[in-house]
């Protein structure tokens, strides 16, 4: 069989042509294939992703030609798990997603369009989520760029969402510099809380009024591996995604009397490309290395999507208050 950008690592690196050209391209940074091992069961073409803009495609589609004698052959279809559609699962519903420009928000906002929901896709990047809209062009999609941390977009994202608002999807979030309390600078606490925890936390309230008044509605708030354990990340990240499980059980026990479910996803690692910001504390990051090694596997975004839009959908009608591990299994070693 053909290897294409498609076909897994694992598959690649099985094949004799395969295994030498990633070794090759692995050999010019200096890793091993022993790196790719969380990876194995991902489309090379999540290198692309993984890399953080490092990798372009054009490095994808060399090592397609070269194992292809110089073709790119027809690829019938990803290799591994596939996304199922579930027609019309949303229809009528009106859901705000934050992150939507990339990554789990962006394949959140993408899978609730496609199944037939009306999308407020929010994020700070206006191109990013213009190109996002021009995808699905037959879609309901409300984009609306801007900061969250500001309350005035936060009533802009209620505002453009309307009367009716049947879920929200908290997905936006960014890393910490993976530093122990003892070197955790203000500017990072204060950015990771704002945007991690704060931000979130004033959306869902926003939002709880029109959920209340119509006596239904479902929340999802994405906390991360490192809202189960002290081991997966820095102090600033920690503390904000223990924070999101708080305040997801808190709304849980509190609104769901009134018909609004209120749950967590907590991902661990996945393909999206979020950057980390420069100056990662070395101390943190050589104390928290062998446990991240420890990772089963690595998702992709749409995998993360299928999770949140489970919880988000009525299929989860009797689910309130979970913290969904979406994880591989990171959790239970």
């Amino acid at each position: 069989m053909a290897l294409t950008a498609n076909s897994s690592i694992g598959d690649w690196l099985n094949d004799p042509v395969g295994k030498e050209l990633i070794q090759g391209l692995l050999a010019q940074s200096g890793a091993s294939a022993d790196a790719l091992t969380p990876v194995l069961g991902l489309p090379l073409q999540q290198l692309v992703t993984m890399s953080q803009g490092a990798m372009p495609q054009s490095v994808v589609d060399d090592l397609v030609r070269a194992a292809n004698d110089g073709e790119i052959p027809a690829d019938d279809a990803p290799a591994g798990w596939t996304e199922q559609i579930t027609p019309g699962r949303f229809a009528g519903k009106t859901v705000i997603v934050t992150g939507a420009a990339s990554g789990i928000g962006r394949a959140t906002a993408s899978r609730i369009a496609r199944e037939g929901g009306r999308v407020i896709a929010c994020d700070i990047a206006a191109e990013k989520l213009d190109a996002f809209r021009a995808e699905l062009p037959d879609a309901d999609i409300v984009t609306l760029a801007g900061d969250l941390t500001r309350q005035e977009n936060i009533d802009r994202v209620v505002a453009a969402a309307g009367d009716r608002i049947d879920g929200l999807a908290n997905v936006a979030g960014i890393n910490d510099d993976f530093s122990p309390a003892g070197e955790t600078p203000d500017a990072v606490w204060d950015r990771v809380i704002a945007i991690n925890l704060t931000a979130p936390f004033k959306l869902m309230r926003a939002v709880l009024p029109a959920m209340q008044a119509a006596g239904r509605g479902a929340i999802l708030n994405v906390s991360s591996e490192a809202g189960l354990r002290g081991n997966a990340s820095g102090n600033a990240y920690t503390a904000s995604k223990h924070g999101i499980v708080g305040v997801t059980k808190s709304a849980a026990f509190m609104y769901g009397p009134q018909g609004i479910r209120v749950n967590s996803v907590a991902p661990g690692g996945v393909a999206t490309g979020i950057p980390f910001p420069p100056n990662v504390s070395q101390a943190g990051s050589a104390r928290l290395a062998p446990f991240q090694q420890a990772i089963p596997t690595v998702a992709t975004a749409e995998h993360l999507a299928a999770s949140i839009t489970f919880l988000l959908s009525d299929d989860a009608v009797n689910i309130n208050g979970a913290i969904l591990a979406s994880d591989g299994g990171w959790s239970v070693q």
